[in-house]
């Protein structure tokens, strides 16, 4: 019986980890691309994207995630800029700062947020589809 390196299974976990992410990043695109129009992103004045959740996953130092239009996950950030003065009237519009910031997954958190995200893709689509032929 051969003896094999212990490190040998992590390395082939790993292989296989990274080919199930880069596997799920291109079904990923091709699934966000279905969805046209891309909905706005709930409560955002210029943002569009889909929350994602991905129990088990979260990270205190991760805010929300979502799936934007080019199939990739993002960190979305909100903030309100105060105007200088109280006595200054603001478009509220124009004081909203909204900035999708590009996520570096490991690729075994990236697996179970990609696979949610095809999943809420998914029923999306079935929504949509379920609309159109009823309308």
């Amino acid at each position: 019986m051969t003896e094999t390196n212990p490190l040998q299974y992590k390395r082939e976990a790993d292989s296989a980890l990274e080919r199930t992410a880069d596997r799920l990043r291109v079904l990923l695109t091709e699934a966000a691309q279905q969805l046209d129009p891309f909905p706005p992103f709930p409560g955002a004045f210029f943002s569009y994207g889909i929350e994602i959740d991905a129990p088990g996953v979260e990270s205190a130092d991760r805010g929300c995630v979502v799936l934007a239009a080019d199939g990739e996950l993002y960190e979305l950030e909100m903030r309100q800029q105060l105007p200088d003065s109280d006595f200054e009237m603001a478009d509220p519009v124009a004081l909203r700062d909204e900035e999708l910031k590009p996520l570096d997954l490991h690729p075994r958190d990236y697996v179970i947020y990609a696979y949610n995200a095809i999943a809420t893709v998914a029923e999306l689509l079935l929504e949509r589809q379920a609309e159109a032929e009823d309308g």
